[in-house]
């Protein structure tokens, strides 16, 4: 007959087969931990990122119409009145506004009465004659190898005519990172300090885990005298309260079997 395996030897086999395991339960927990913060971070950031970035190119285009607002007040009796050096006069100082690239001032027509550049680019007056001078208009398109934002609105509901006002794309991106990275650093320190909670959270949980295991070994290998020693109000303490109640079932049994 095959001889029956003694407690040392099964404790033996389970310590080989333990050490042949993979990761461990505390590193798989602080990696779910761990991961699950960073997916969760990533996508506070991207939201934070679209949300305020959008919010903030709004309140810019909101910058450029009244911009072009004003200038087109500004212009309209000098259009009436037919003074062209007070036009360029206008749209050269509104075109020094941070982040302007150029005004454009026109007529009923949609013709190019003035405008802040030293000479106008044919596409801007072919442009500028097709847009409808009696709404506003946005569009984005690339000028003199930068892209800008270009805003256009009526002057006396398009009756005078109208003004457009363009701003740097990379001005407003610029703005744009100025207002998202404070966000993101108040974000990534929160973040890092509920990974820090999570983490020594986790180690307190597994510590008391693997209490229960190492009181488990010795109760398997014959030693009945150590108490688990755990005591909370959750599973883990029922946990610790069901192996106590072995532990001393079986000093009980083993103590009557020695008498008997």
């Amino acid at each position: 007959m095959p001889e029956r395996d003694d407690p040392q030897s099964v404790h033996l086999a389970m310590s080989a087969a333990a050490g042949r395991r993979g990761i461990g339960l505390k590193w798989k927990i602080i990696g779910g931990v761990v991961s699950g913060v960073a997916l969760f971070g990533l996508l506070v950031f991207g939201v934070v990122s679209y949300q305020t970035g959008r919010a903030l190119r709004a309140q810019l285009e909101r910058r450029a119409l009244d911009v072009a607002t004003n200038l087109g007040d500004s212009a309209a009796a000098h259009i009436l009145r037919g003074n062209v050096l007070e036009l360029y006069a206008l749209a050269s100082k509104y075109s020094l506004l941070p982040a302007v690239a150029y005004t454009l001032i026109r007529d009923g027509k949609g013709g190019v009465l003035a405008h802040s550049l030293g000479a106008l680019p044919p596409e801007l007056a072919e442009s500028s004659a097709l847009n409808s001078p009696r709404q506003t208009n946005r569009r984005e398109f690339p000028f003199r190898g930068r892209l800008v934002y270009e805003t256009s609105a009526p002057i006396m509901d398009g009756r005078v005519g109208a003004v457009s006002v363009a701003i740097w794309a990379d001005s407003v991106e610029e703005e744009v990172q100025r207002a998202v990275l404070p966000l993101i650093g108040l974000i990534a320190a929160a973040l890092a300090a509920g990974l820090i909670f999570s983490v020594l959270l986790t180690r307190g949980i597994t510590r008391r885990v693997f209490r229960l295991k190492e009181i488990a070994d010795k109760v398997s290998m014959g030693d009945l005298e150590t108490p688990v020693g755990i005591d909370s109000n959750d599973e883990i303490g029922e946990l610790a309260r069901s192996l106590e109640r072995m532990r001393v079932s079986l000093k009980v049994a083993m103590s009557r079997l020695a008498r008997a």
